[in-house]
């Protein structure tokens, strides 16, 4: 049954400090996502680029600590894709993909918009071009898994205070309408809730106060699936206990 793992680790150095890939070693996963390595090709050790006999496939940021995203596969890719094909983006390093067999498993990292109004415009616009660029990838056929750091909590049961953010990036009402766009129109799926409808699991806590001690977090890490792999999940997890980032990894089974 294949286990495909999404982690934002905010430093790729930093979360193997942090035990980061010892705990993978115990996971006996198909397929591992990361965001957010804030490294360049240069700094990637053999261990980082090829742990426990995984074949990796990164995509780095033209600035220097930001951003990336990789893919990690316990069997090597059929085939292995670097961005998405828009330029903005694609130099901040946001998409891997690998396909393997009839799957395609996806590293995305999408834009926060928190920093400035700057940066949300920003976010705004890759918005606008990924949705299109999902359409194009359901319209291959193929079994799809996209995992990585949405940085949008999609519904009210998605984030702890709700009430309070409905201004803030992350969950303004256009940014959930988009992800509504992307279940409602694309057909496409949101495992977690397919497996959890009702639980009240977080992904990401701020590092401002005891927002980790309380509990008080926002659910901005997905699989987001077309409908046939979807259908195959089984059983969603988020593993809490030891502290890699600020986010926790995502881990869901499917079946066969």
């Amino acid at each position: 049954m294949p286990r495909i793992i999404s982690a934002n680790l905010n430093g790729i150095r930093s979360a193997h400090k942090k035990g980061f890939f010892n705990w993978i070693a115990s996971q006996n996963a198909d397929f591992i996502c990361v965001q957010e390595l804030k490294a360049q090709q240069a700094d990637m050790t053999e261990e980082f680029l090829a742990p426990h006999g995984y074949h990796g496939h990164f995509h780095y940021a033209e600035k220097k600590g930001y951003s990336g995203t990789g893919v990690y596969s316990r069997t090597r890719p059929d085939a292995a894709r670097i961005g998405f094909g828009c330029l903005e983006f694609d130099n901040e390093g946001r998409y891997t993909r690998v396909d393997c067999g009839d799957l395609t498993v996806i590293s995305v990292y999408c834009p926060s918009g928190s920093s400035s109004p700057e940066r949300q415009e920003a976010k705004f616009r890759f918005m606008d071009v990924f949705l299109p660029h999902l359409q194009e990838l359901k319209a291959e056929g193929r079994e799809v898994v996209i995992c990585g750091d949405w940085n949008i909590a999609h519904k009210e049961i998605d984030l702890k205070n709700w009430k309070s953010n409905q201004k803030n990036s992350g969950f303004l009402p256009e940014e959930r309408a988009w992800m509504t766009r992307l279940f409602d129109e694309l057909g496409l799926v949101d495992v977690h809730r397919v497996v959890a409808p009702e639980a009240a699991d977080y992904t990401w806590w701020s590092n401002r106060g005891q927002a980790w001690a309380k509990n008080v977090g926002w659910r901005i890490d997905y699989h987001v699936a077309t409908p046939g792999i979807a259908s195959r999940a089984h059983a969603v997890s988020v593993y809490k206990d030891e502290r890699f980032s600020d986010h926790a990894p995502l881990i869901i089974d499917y079946a066969l």
